[in-house]
C-alpha cells in the first residue's frame, strides 16, 4: 500500500490542534535523533523537513496521512525535540503548554513513538518521557533509529542496553536509509490506528 502524507498545520497551543476526527500517531524524541527522516521513509516523500540545525521543531507538527482511497486515514504528529542545549529556556518554558495537554488528553492519540538513537546511550530525558507517557497510560513503541551504521554486534549490544536501561521489552530497531523496520513499523501504526 501507498501511503502519502500531506502538511496540515503546526500548532503552539491547544486551541491550534486539529479537529480529533481520525487516529493519530505521535513522533517523539531527542533534538538530532531522525525524527523527520523517519517520518519521510515512512510515507516515501519528504513531507517533514530535515534540518541540519537541531531543535528547529517549536511547534506540533500534524500531517494528514492517506493511502489514497479513502481520503484520510490517520495523522502524524510531530513533536518539537527535546534535550538540545541551545534552544533558549524561553522556548523550552512554553513546550509544556501544549505538548504535555496533547499527549495527556488527546482522545484521538493512538500511539506514541518514541525515538531513541541506536548509536547513543539513554539519557535521563529519555527515560522521563517514557516514564511520564507510562503515568498517563499512553500507548507507546520505542523505535531505535540509524541502526545502519552499526554492525550486527553492535547492533544486539546497543539494543539490549536500550532495553535495559529505558526498562522496555520490546525495542524497533528502524534505518530511514536501507529501510529496515519501515514495513514492521507501518504494521505496529496499522494495529494502533483500527483500535481506535
Amino acid at each position: 500500500m501507498r501511503w502519502s502524507a500531506q502538511f496540515l498545520r503546526p500548532a503552539v497551543s491547544a486551541g491550534q490542534f486539529p479537529k480529533a476526527s481520525v487516529p493519530e500517531i505521535a513522533f517523539l524524541g531527542r533534538s538530532n535523533v531522525g525524527k523527520s527522516s523517519l517520518l519521510n521513509a515512512l510515507v516515501g516523500a519528504k513531507a517533514a523537513k530535515v534540518s541540519s540545525t537541531p531543535g528547529r521543531t517549536r511547534a506540533i507538527n500534524f500531517f494528514e496521512v492517506s493511502d489514497g482511497r479513502r481520503g484520510s486515514e490517520m495523522m502524524f504528529a510531530d513533536l518539537p525535540g527535546y534535550g538540545y542545549a541551545k534552544i533558549s529556556k524561553s522556548i523550552s518554558a512554553e513546550w509544556p503548554k501544549f505538548i504535555e495537554p496533547y499527549l495527556a488528553t488527546r482522545e484521538t492519540l493512538a500511539l506514541c513513538i518514541c525515538i531513541v538513537d541506536s548509536n547513543v546511550p539513554v539519557r535521563q530525558n529519555d527515560r522521563q518521557l517514557l516514564d511520564w507517557l507510562r503515568s498517563v497510560n499512553r500507548e507507546l513503541l520505542v523505535v531505535a533509529t540509524k541502526v545502519d551504521r552499526l554492525s550486527g554486534n553492535e547492533r544486539a549490544r546497543n539494543l539490549a542496553a536500550l532495553k535495559r536501561d529505558l526498562e522496555t521489552e520490546e525495542i524497533l530497531a528502524v534505518s530511514s536509509k536501507t529501510g529496515l523496520g519501515i514495513a514492521e513499523l507501518w504494521g505496529r501504526i496499522g494495529e494502533a490506528g483500527n483500535r481506535e
